[in-house]
């Protein structure tokens, strides 16, 4: 698990690359809000954040608003700013936690963990061999990565997101519209999806004959 850790306080840092370590976490470090976001426009492997709200170079609010919630990243907001307005304001822009310094690092292992837990539950789907991250928009047959181009792995996500509902064609020629900016036609689709069906090797994704496709759980 990878775990970006968003403090300007080097003991902290020091402190808690030691315990995560022992707790097999690999906890990468940045101490202002421009390395974070370069970091971030470069990785998309991070499954939690923990995020300072005051940094040398900006607000963890602001950081988080801009450039961490459409990443949909969940995040746990670590600060000395223990105002009850702030409190309030971290949760309602969509942190999964809040808590205040000094903390304890056993009680922050354990939010961690129950929410990476949880996480990880809503954003893996499996069907039979086939596992599907939507976050991170990866699929796998048996644990090996399928590689997909980035139009056929939104189209997957497309099904996986309405599982258990057919999407119709009409709806993918407007997605791939808005996607792309091409103009499509039912034949393009069919031949998007028998790719897809090569690929996966497995036949998970079903045709409702002149409605469009569907997985069923």
């Amino acid at each position: 698990m990878n775990i970006l850790l968003v403090e300007d306080n080097l003991l902290i840092i020091k402190g808690l690359s030691y315990a995560f370590e022992k707790n097999n976490y690999n906890l990468i470090s940045k101490t202002n809000t421009k390395d974070t976001i370069d970091y971030l426009n470069c990785n998309n492997n991070i499954d939690l954040i923990i995020l300072d709200i005051t940094l040398l170079d900006g607000n963890g609010f602001d950081l988080f608003e801009e450039n961490i919630k459409r990443r949909k990243i969940p995040t746990i907001f670590l600060t000395a700013k223990d105002d009850e307005n702030d409190i309030v304001k971290g949760l309602e822009i969509g942190a999964e936690d809040y808590i205040t310094k000094p903390f304890s690092t056993k009680e922050l292992l354990a939010r961690i963990n129950k929410i990476l837990l949880r996480t990880k539950k809503k954003n893996i789907i499996k069907k039979d061999n086939i596992t599907f991250d939507t976050d991170k928009l990866l699929l796998y047959k048996d644990n090996k990565k399928i590689e997909l181009t980035a139009l056929e792995l939104k189209l997957v996500n497309l099904l996986f997101l309405n599982l258990n509902k057919v999407v119709t064609r009409s709806t993918i020629l407007d997605k791939i519209w808005e996607w792309t900016g091409n103009d499509v036609d039912d034949h393009t689709i069919t031949v998007y999806f028998k790719r897809i069906r090569e690929k996966i090797g497995n036949n998970i994704i079903t045709t409702m004959k002149g409605i469009g496709y569907i997985i069923n759980e």
